[in-house]
């Protein structure tokens, strides 16, 4: 199972220090009881060695050479009587054979490892009253000649409880975990002063990004001190220096460039006047066959050129308008039917061998600048016919609060890679193609129309074949909602 980790930085860093503080109190109390455990049964299990050897170097001697069992059963209770405080129960065993005495039962090992010896051995073992001691200490011939420190087959196994040193090892772990809990206290109260002065910096940080992001690009940030936070810091207002100058940068030459564009399409617009005014009049010398065909030809391709040229210089001047904030709606309710035939009349494409009209039955109305919509419609199905295939289908659906328009062409679609540059200004799919016949501005004007009413343009590919682009208007706007 994955463990979930808390959100944000803040608790991150304070379970992290926590986590860390308890692992460490964890391994050194660990150490430390198991260091103390070791040394309270190592000092128990050795008094207890020296203890049994004195007494048994006391009261040995006295034992015949050859001891009976009576003998012997005597000698373990004068060792028992003289057990004091420790409170061992003991027993003799003469060459192995059973023990003589109160010691109960010992461990085959440890029998064993005293048969044939005179070291002594012991072991602790966890028995049904509790934790034992068990001492095997074989007795040496001691002042009786040549038979002097040599063994004498008898051994002393003495069994003593361990109940007070568990009691002091019990006393030790709960001492432990009482230490644990203000210790970790004291570690959430660090980990969160600790969070609190790492992360000021960050949440400074996060603060003068959100300004820069809402356009605050003056923004900076104080530099103190010279750790990792405070390089992130210095290189955030480098950041943010450099972006405002790119930024003033890039807005003087956006400026430039509208106003240029602006300029350019203002002072063409009167010369061109003119030119189309001349070559309407030389049309109709063209075209009623009064000139010789090669003067005829060339003044219909001047006418043709010309009034190109003044529809591109009109598109100019209309993208100017939007960049100025100076196109304004001029709203009237319309009859939705009329705005689409109008549309269509106007341009003289027929119906239904060039365009299909899916209108609703009821003819609803629309509060709309109808000029725009005309624009944004000839725009769509011009470039429909253009780069789709014939016959469009314009399809129309409303509700009480917005008005959808499908535009379809049954074309070969929008190539995916084209598709999210559709509605950018003077974009070309096919950078070799020198000239196109329209500005090149024609969907972006459509597209700024359609925001001009508060709407939204799509454009997308459909399942089977060609192109759809979506406008959705809401039909309820005021004069006063336009930007």
């Amino acid at each position: 199972m994955k463990l979930a980790l808390p959100p944000g930085l803040r608790p991150r860093l304070v379970v992290a220090f926590v986590l860390v503080a308890a692992l460490s109190e964890l391994i050194t109390a660990t150490l430390t009881f198991r260091q103390a455990r070791s040394a309270i049964l190592d000092r128990t299990q050795n008094g207890a060695v020296h203890d049994l050897r004195l007494q048994i170097d006391s009261l040995a001697p006295d034992l015949p050479t050859n001891p009976t069992d009576t003998d012997l059963r005597i000698f373990a209770r004068q060792l028992d009587r003289a057990s004091g405080s420790r409170g061992w129960h003991t027993g003799v065993s003469r060459d192995g054979g059973p023990l003589i005495g109160t010691a109960g039962d010992v461990s085959n090992a440890l029998r064993d490892a005293t048969k044939s010896g005179d070291t002594t051995f012991y072991e602790r073992v966890e028995h049904a009253d509790g934790h034992r001691l068990r001492i095997g200490m074989p007795i040496n011939y001691t002042g009786r000649g040549k038979e002097a420190g040599k063994p004498s087959g008898l051994v002393v196994y003495a069994v003593l409880p361990l109940d007070g040193e568990r009691a002091d090892i019990s006393a030790l772990v709960n001492a432990a975990w009482a230490g644990a809990v203000p210790a970790l206290a004291f570690a959430v109260v660090s980990a969160l002063f600790a969070a609190r002065r790492v992360l000021r910096p960050v949440r400074q940080l996060r603060t003068a990004a959100e300004k820069i992001t809402s356009g605050a690009l003056d923004t900076r940030l104080d530099v103190v001190g010279k750790d990792e936070l405070t390089t992130l810091t210095g290189t955030f207002n480098t950041m943010a220096a450099a972006l405002e100058r790119d930024d003033a940068k890039l807005r003087r030459m956006e400026a430039n460039a509208r106003r240029f564009a602006a300029d350019v399409s203002h002072e063409l617009r009167t010369p061109l006047a003119a030119m189309a005014a001349v070559t309407d009049a030389l049309d109709e010398d063209a075209r009623s066959g009064t000139l010789p065909p090669d003067t005829a030809d060339a003044l219909l391709l001047v006418s043709d050129e010309t009034r190109k040229l003044a529809g591109m210089i009109e598109d100019l001047m209309e993208i100017s308008r939007f960049d100025a904030g100076a196109a304004v709606l001029h709203l009237d309710d319309v009859s939705l039917r009329t705005v689409v035939h109008k549309t269509l009349h106007l341009r003289g494409w027929r119906e239904p061998d060039e365009v299909i009209t899916e209108l609703p039955g009821d003819d609803p109305r629309v509060r709309v600048d109808a000029r725009r919509i005309d624009v944004v419609l000839a725009n769509l199905i011009g470039n429909a016919l253009r780069h789709g295939a014939a016959p469009v289908t314009l399809r129309a659906t409303a509700t009480q609060e917005s008005l959808v328009i499908d535009v379809a062409d049954d074309g070969p679609g929008i190539p995916e890679e084209v598709l999210p540059h559709v509605f950018d200004r003077f974009y070309k799919a096919d950078a070799a193609r020198a000239r196109s016949e329209g500005s090149g501005l024609g969907l972006a004007i459509a597209m700024e129309n359609v925001r001009l009413h508060h709407g939204t343009l799509t454009a997308a590919n459909l399942p089977d074949n060609g192109a759809v682009f979506t406008i959705t208007l809401p039909r309820t706007l005021r004069q006063e909602d336009q930007p």
